[in-house]
């Protein structure tokens, strides 16, 4: 994919993942979506389980799971359809996608041309820093490609 196919593909994604900030909004109930859920709708342990397929005891367990956090997808997903519910499942960034991929290379690009810069002092040919910013710009737009931002850390 090209660098330019890359950043639209970005810039729609971060379109379309706006709509899910702030994520505050998504946090999950302290006792977790399915027990919430399952107790604003007046149902059992019992009734869920028979819906689902599986004995009261494993309600419970799904419960617990899901507020610790190690619940499988797949039986969110059956609870989800028990409930009349459907289960969404994101990554939602930070920031934008966009601004992430810009960090990281201006990130790159200042560390290599400090590299650069303090071996030309050590050489007695240091660089003036007014221009800086613009050899960062410059570094970025004719080295760095979008597979290299990644391969360091």
């Amino acid at each position: 994919m090209k660098s330019d196919t890359r950043k639209r593909a970005r810039l729609r994604l971060d379109e379309r993942l706006q709509t899910l900030q702030p994520i505050d909004r998504f946090r999950a109930p302290p006792k977790g979506w399915v027990r919430a859920l399952r107790d604003a709708l007046g149902m059992t342990g019992a009734q869920l389980g028979a819906r689902i397929g599986v004995r009261p005891q494993t309600i419970e367990s799904i419960e617990k799971s899901e507020a610790a956090g190690t619940i499988q997808l797949n039986t969110l997903r059956r609870a989800a359809e028990a409930l009349d519910c459907t289960l969404v499942y994101a990554l939602v960034p930070n920031s934008s996608l966009e601004a992430v991929v810009e960090a990281r290379a201006r990130k790159i690009a200042i560390r290599e041309l400090q590299r650069v810069a303090h071996t030309m002092r050590l050489e007695a040919q240091g660089t003036d820093n007014a221009d800086f910013e613009a050899r960062v710009q410059a570094y970025i737009r004719d080295k760095l490609s979008e597979r290299d931002l990644w391969n360091e850390t």
